[in-house]
């Protein structure tokens, strides 16, 4: 448990920044799951229109250090590929 002042306030902040956190993942993981059920359904339109909605919400969770930057760039490419070969 926390002693003293500034660490209570550390741990007060870091309650905030988790929830704000996982708020974020939650909404990339939906636009995620979005453009996977159009993939699944194989219509390659709304798969791509979903895709461009994920897409800056996917960068904005790397940017803001909820994912890896890199792991980011694999989802979008996969997801791309994976419309991609709709075609």
């Amino acid at each position: 448990m926390a002693n003293t002042a500034s660490a209570k306030k550390a741990t007060r902040k870091m309650i905030k920044q988790t929830e704000v956190n996982k708020t974020r993942r939650t909404r990339m993981r939906s636009y995620i799951r979005t453009v996977e059920e159009a993939i699944e359904a194989g219509d390659q339109k709304s798969a791509q229109d979903a895709l461009k909605a994920a897409q800056p919400e996917i960068i904005r969770a790397a940017q803001k250090g909820i994912v890896h930057a890199n792991a980011a760039s694999r989802k979008v490419s996969r997801l791309s590929s994976r419309i991609k070969a709709l075609a």
